[in-house]
């Protein structure tokens, strides 16, 4: 049965000239059947990068489709599952991001991409685990307003004299925010010679007890040029399968086994093929919000390049 479906979704996909994108979260089964695979900035550049195709079907969390829909006016852009909705970009509102703005007029604001465009459209600019310190380095003021991510807004002010100020007192990933420093020392007695990598979103004191800390593209780049042979993933289970893809020989153990998005879950290989037929659900945007939006994206994708 499995096959027939990939099957179909491949004609599908050429019949409607579409591409398929999924997030490093996402099921084996979605990952496998995808054109592209990639950590949320590595998906942003694809996106913005692709001319040749009038759909585009994203598996992966709400923000990231409309992250497409900004960066893709002219194309379709549908979610397999349109309850697939991150809790962490829904803990930031644009209300609260012009609030805070109000109250720190000389700051820049710098948001995780992680975020709605409700959000977004009230930005400087935007970053992504992997290049956050790099983005709040190159802007011009020294007191920067960060969301919805706490932890990846210590983890900035950790690395940078910038003055880093949290927009909500409460932002955070559920996923990460499980992981613990018991778990760090559980595991790095299971597993001596591994190297612990966690992701930014986990609490700040998981990140002191790692070896590293880094996004999850970085991880797969570092596995694959290390000579260490075993690594442990503080970060989603199924980052497990990428790695494994891509830096092949490699031992590679979850950090937590129950460390799930259960969002990225919702996307199947039977949502994609009927999303493909059906053309639907469709991830739409206020076309204001969608042009207000685009320089804090673009901002993002010139800094990273």
């Amino acid at each position: 049965m499995t096959n027939k479906i990939k099957e179909e979704i491949e004609i599908l996909k050429k019949d409607k000239n579409a591409i398929i994108l999924a997030h490093n979260y996402q099921s084996k089964e979605v990952q496998d059947i995808a054109d592209f695979v990639g950590d949320s900035l590595e998906l942003c550049i694809k996106a913005s990068e692709i001319k040749d195709k009038d759909m585009i079907v994203f598996c992966g969390v709400d923000f990231m489709g409309e992250t497409a829909v900004i960066l893709n006016p002219d194309k379709k852009i549908l979610i397999p599952d349109a309850n697939a909705e991150c809790p962490m970009a829904h803990m930031l509102t644009g209300e609260q991001v012009l609030a805070a703005k109000e109250k720190h007029p000389n700051a820049a604001v710098c948001l995780y991409v992680n975020s709605l465009a409700d959000a977004k459209q009230y930005a400087d600019t935007l970053c992504t685990s992997s290049n956050a310190v790099k983005v709040v380095e190159s802007l011009e003021q020294d007191e920067i307003l960060f969301g919805p991510d706490n932890n990846l807004g210590d983890y900035v002010r950790d690395k940078t004299s910038k003055k880093i100020m949290a927009i909500t007192e409460i932002g955070y990933c559920y996923l990460h925010k499980k992981i613990t420093t018991e778990d760090v020392e559980e595991k790095r007695k299971e597993y001596p010679n591994a190297e612990i990598i966690c992701h930014p979103e986990c609490d700040m004191v998981v990140q002191k007890a790692c070896d590293k800390v880094m996004s999850t593209g970085g991880m797969v780049s570092y596995i694959s040029n290390s000579q260490n042979n075993e690594f442990i993933l503080g970060t989603e289970v199924d980052m497990k399968h990428r790695v494994e893809k891509e830096a092949p020989g490699k031992k590679i153990y979850p950090l937590r086994e129950d460390s799930i998005c259960e969002e990225m879950k919702l996307h199947t290989l039977e949502k994609i093929r009927d999303t493909l037929k059906n053309e639907s659900p469709q991830i739409t945007l206020d076309e204001n919000v969608a042009k207000r939006s685009m320089k804090s994206v673009k901002y993002m994708i010139k800094v990273s390049k």
